[in-house]
């Protein structure tokens, strides 16, 4: 369990707390530990929203400085001399990293961004940790770092076999993650999670992206067969996994978040139903991607024996849920689909061209 100084209000950097986990996981820190001030990085690229927060802004905006507990920092986590400056006038009790760039098909394209934030900020990051002496980080990495796997279950000490740029972008963090732990005994844990899924999901990944081209009337592009199999698992869940990792896990641990096995197009037929439409009328099966995952697949029994975490969610009873807050919430996701920057990516996936 991480000791965190004994002081009435303690001060939890997350970073890309403007992302679709990033949001999630300020909120449920926010509405749980009201004695937590919660300070948010990010860089506002596509992917960052802050609409995502904004019931939170409305409400901070009426209360006094001293009651404030959630601030905006906008800046850049590869940047050393802002994060000296924040990181010395702060103190910060906990950082929680979730500033990553995270969408395979775009670093199929080009990983240029990849390596810059996945590698580059995570060094910038774990050096301002260790100089300031903060007592906790807390690294999210993907279950993607293992590779594909045709049977069993990747575990924590498995050999990682990334296989596209964005998973061997993670790979490396994790690894830049260990080295620092063991040169230089930084309190670190890693957390590697499945495919997550729920509110605030930007709409180039497969659940928001088909809720959203059903709504419209427009079809999906599926990649491949659609047989893919991943693991699912709900953002909530998520959240409150790693926010017991984060205050009850010794230092130095590594998490497996283990979700539901479904293939992508047992997800469409999931939605499919719940939007009451006809399959066949709405899948446009497209290339798939080079190099193409068949299924991944980790062993998360090490979370629920060591700390009791057990997921809440499940996909067939609560589809419906995540369909319904879309269906409520379309202009959230249609500003981001009528911007340039997205049309001309989807374009681009829809099509499958990848170079």
């Amino acid at each position: 369990m991480v000791n965190l100084p004994k002081r009435e209000n303690k001060n939890i950097l997350v970073t890309g707390g403007y992302g679709f986990i990033g949001s999630n996981f300020v909120r449920h820190l926010y509405e749980k530990y009201p004695e937590y001030r919660i300070y948010n990085i990010d860089l506002l690229t596509y992917a960052g929203n802050q609409d995502n927060l904004l019931d939170i802004e409305k409400k901070e905006c009426s209360l006094d400085s001293n009651q404030k507990r959630y601030n905006f920092l906008y800046g850049d986590i590869c940047d050393t001399r802002f994060l000296d400056i924040i990181f010395a006038r702060h103190n910060f009790d906990m950082v929680i990293n979730f500033a990553a760039e995270t969408h395979v098909d775009r670093s199929i394209i080009d990983m240029n961004d990849f390596i810059y934030t996945n590698i580059g900020g995570v060094r910038s990051l774990i050096e301002a940790v260790r100089k300031y002496n903060v007592p906790r980080f807390v690294h999210i990495s993907t279950d993607e770092i293992y590779g594909d796997i045709d049977e069993g279950y990747s575990y924590e000490d498995s050999p990682l076999r990334p296989s596209n740029p964005y998973s061997s972008s993670k790979a490396a963090a994790d690894l830049i993650v260990q080295s620092f732990i063991r040169t230089h005994k930084v309190p670190a844990v890693i957390v590697r999670g499945s495919n997550n899924y729920g509110q605030y999901q930007y709409p180039e990944k497969l659940i928001p992206l088909a809720i959203s081209n059903i709504i419209e009337g427009s079809k999906i592009p599926i990649h491949g067969t659609g047989q893919q199999i991943r693991s699912w698992v709900h953002v909530n869940d998520f959240c409150s996994a790693i926010d017991i990792i984060a205050h009850k896990s010794p230092d130095h641990e590594i998490y497996n978040v283990h979700g539901e096995e479904k293939t992508n197009m047992d997800i469409i037929n999931l939605l499919a139903r719940s939007l009451n439409v006809r399959l066949e009328d709405y899948v446009d099966y497209v290339s798939d991607r080079p190099g193409a995952d068949k299924r991944y697949a980790v062993n998360g029994q090490k979370l629920y024996n060591k700390l009791g975490w057990q997921p809440a969610y499940n996909l067939e009873r609560d589809m419906g849920e995540v369909v319904s807050w879309y269906l409520n919430n379309q202009n959230w996701w249609k500003k981001i689909k009528e911007k340039k920057e997205f049309k001309d990516h989807y374009d681009k996936q829809s099509r499958a061209k990848w170079y």
